[in-house]
């Protein structure tokens, strides 16, 4: 957090634009069936290997309560 605020200061100081993007998904999927939403994202848009174990893991802790997806 200080390394962030630091080169945003530094890039003000020498009249540099700074934007930052923050995404907060902690309860983005919780209606969301997560094997199916794993499965989609294996499928349709390519997630394999570590990266898609690495968001199993993250949604297997959420809660779950069922329902379609729009994709």
């Amino acid at each position: 957090m200080l390394k962030v605020l630091s080169d945003a200061f530094l890039a003000a100081d020498t009249g540099q634009a700074t934007l930052l993007g923050l995404l907060d998904l902690t309860a983005a999927f919780d209606t969301v069936d997560h094997a199916i939403l794993m499965e989609r994202l294996r499928l349709k848009f390519g997630v394999v290997d570590s990266a898609l174990h690495s968001l199993d893991d993250v949604v297997s802790d959420w809660s779950n309560a069922v329902c379609p997806l729009p994709w």
